[in-house]
């Protein structure tokens, strides 16, 4: 009962901890990368390549085999009693014993290739473990940064309440005291409504970017939040001023390039593990047999042991396999390796296009997105002053409620389409950074 006791305070601890945690950045990506099915998949995937090397070293060893045998034989045989033949039951007993051994000596090579192609299995699932790693902490970074997008909105979709709120006893107090009619006191409750659903989508679309991140990281949702990472207004010198040192980097150190590469060497080994069809194969082999006869028709065998021991053979042989006319499986096994050469050449190739189309776009899609910043900053600070200039306009009594509200939607999709562009700076700055192989948590 009481180890019970302080198992069910431990749970409780546990459950309260992991409520009350935020999650940092680094925390999402070390956790996603430490429990993200797909990584433990390829992590497996090494272990069996591991295990296939020890297989291809223990081809290069001779294989070891013994066999133990009983045969009971039971039926009639005539025999010779004087000049009489008759016949009787016969029960005999045979038991045998083999030890053999076989070693490859020669085989073209293939055994020696066969080794090298297992190594490099292991090489090219180790560097596609590190691409999938790669893959989940950037996915990770941007559920991320799309949570603390969506909690920023409605930080401003509060503020824009809270404001309304204010705006609505104003204006009650100015109809109070007659300077303004009651019917802006209507509008200003339907804006206070509108505010207050916007309010209302805002936190759904925060309670959505905290689940996707949640089931990204497969933890439960109860009580997930993360930290705010305090993004100040992204510079211009995020950006990277010329394309070239970052494609120079990523063509001599991205893991696509390395895979494609490995594949050719792979391809490479397949031909000549191929070739081996054309060349003899020789073996040695050992055989150590001994063996024991009994029947029930005549007491003249030796002991048991005495059998064993008088009737051991062995045997030696070398098999020499020269291949003459393989129906041409040998000529078509080495054409088709050679042309899965030249496509792993051509799938090279088509991985630095493709790597180099990403990173021009990349990087276009950064600068455009400065830009859109940039841009949306200008918007904000316009239509903030214009803001501030209707307020005035309207406590003196000169712009309507309706006019009033035209402005204030104008400021709000400002600091919306500002938010957004920050955001989107911020995360395609961080593809950048993706393939330049920077971390992606700083």
């Amino acid at each position: 009962m009481k180890n019970n006791l302080v198992a069910v305070a431990l749970l409780l601890c546990i459950s309260s901890f992991s409520q009350n945690k935020k999650w940092s950045l680094q925390e999402c990506v070390d956790y996603a990368l430490e429990n993200n099915i797909t990584v433990k998949q390829s992590e497996n995937v090494l272990l069996t390549n591991e295990q296939n090397i020890i297989a291809a070293k223990g081809s290069f060893l001779p294989g070891v085999s013994a066999s133990a045998g009983h045969n009971i034989g039971i039926g009639t045989q005539r025999i010779d009693i004087g000049n009489t033949q008759v016949i009787v039951d016969r029960t005999s007993n045979s038991t045998s014993f083999g030890v053999g051994a076989n070693q490859t000596i020669f085989n073209g090579f293939r055994l020696t290739n066969l080794y090298k192609q297992s190594k490099l299995n292991l090489e090219t699932s180790q560097l596609e473990l590190d691409r999938i790693k790669d893959d989940v902490s950037l996915n990770v970074v941007n559920a991320y940064l799309n949570v603390l997008f969506n909690k920023e909105n409605l930080a401003t979709a509060n503020a824009q309440f809270d404001f309304s709120d204010k705006q609505l006893q104003q204006v009650k107090s100015l109809v109070d005291a007659g300077v303004q009619p009651r019917a802006n006191i209507y509008d200003a409750e339907a804006t206070l409504s509108a505010d207050a659903q916007r309010v209302t989508l805002a936190e759904n679309n925060v309670t959505l970017a905290l689940l996707t991140l949640s089931q990204l990281l497969q933890v439960p949702f109860d009580g997930f939040d993360v930290e705010v990472i305090n993004i100040e207004s992204p510079s211009e010198t995020l950006l990277y001023n010329n394309v070239a040192p970052i494609l120079n980097f990523a063509l001599e150190n991205r893991i696509e390039i390395k895979i494609a590469e490995k594949n050719i060497e792979n391809a490479q080994l397949n031909t000549e593990i191929s070739k081996s069809g054309f060349l003899p194969s020789v073996s040695l082999g050992y055989g150590f047999n001994t063996n024991a006869f009994y029947t029930n028709l005549t007491q003249n065998e030796g002991a048991f042991l005495e059998q064993l021991n008088n009737q051991k053979s062995q045997s030696f042989n070398l098999n020499v396999n020269i291949p003459i006319f393989s129906r041409f499986q040998n000529k078509t096994a080495v054409t088709k390796s050679k042309i899965q050469e030249e496509n792993s050449k051509l799938n090279l190739e088509q991985a630095k296009l493709n790597l180099e189309s990403n990173i021009q776009r990349a990087f276009t899609d950064a600068k455009s997105a400065f830009k859109a910043f940039e841009a949306a900053k200008k918007s904000l600070a316009a239509q903030e002053l214009s803001f501030e200039n209707s307020k005035e306009r309207f406590n003196i009594g000169v712009m309507t409620s309706f006019e009033l509200d035209q402005a204030r939607v104008r400021l709000i999709n400002a600091q919306a389409s500002l938010i957004n562009a920050k955001y989107d700076f911020v995360f395609k700055t961080k593809v950048l950074d993706f393939y330049m192989g920077k971390s992606l948590t700083n």
